[in-house]
């Protein structure tokens, strides 16, 4: 049962982050965001709302599998799990920079690092549980499609 407990704790701590950087992005999504001129591949705005909440779900189960490895790896769990915190407050911080401060060069740096991390994190939770690293191949598949459209709004809204 405990370690359903954590997937669950990890899942909902994942899904809160989802949710409060909602909030900070909701208010431009209406008024700031329309204004922009957006790519030819730019997504419908209805799709992020259940990509993010599928994204979350799956990270925050990989999170709560690596976690329960913790008693066979405890240093290898330890370090995987700093880089699950950093990267999912790096992705809390784009929605800030992007939606809240509408700062598109600080969004667009900001998410090659969060893209980084994110591989990292990946790369650390293979070893430890190959099917939790598998978890997150979608999310470094959107972040990277969100890297080149970030880009991509920067450039046709900057230049």
């Amino acid at each position: 049962m405990k370690k359903y407990l954590r997937i669950l704790y990890c899942i909902t701590v994942c899904l809160t982050v989802g949710f409060l950087s909602g909030k900070i992005t909701q208010s431009s999504i209406n008024t700031w965001y329309p204004t922009l001129i957006k790519p030819i591949f730019n997504p419908p705005n209805w799709i992020f709302a259940p990509v993010w909440t599928m994204l979350y779900i799956l990270m925050g189960t990989a999170a709560g599998l690596i976690w329960n490895e913790m008693e066979s790896q405890t240093k290898e769990v330890k370090n995987a799990l700093k880089y699950f915190v950093f990267q999912l407050a790096l992705n809390a911080l784009w929605s800030y920079l992007f939606f809240g401060l509408q700062n598109l060069l600080l969004a667009s740096i900001e998410i090659i690092l969060l893209l980084l991390v994110i591989f990292e994190c990946y790369k650390l939770f293979k070893p430890i549980n190959p099917k939790a690293s598998y978890m997150l191949i979608p999310y470094l598949a959107w972040v990277s499609f969100a890297t080149l459209l970030t880009f991509s709004i920067y450039y046709l809204n900057n230049f």
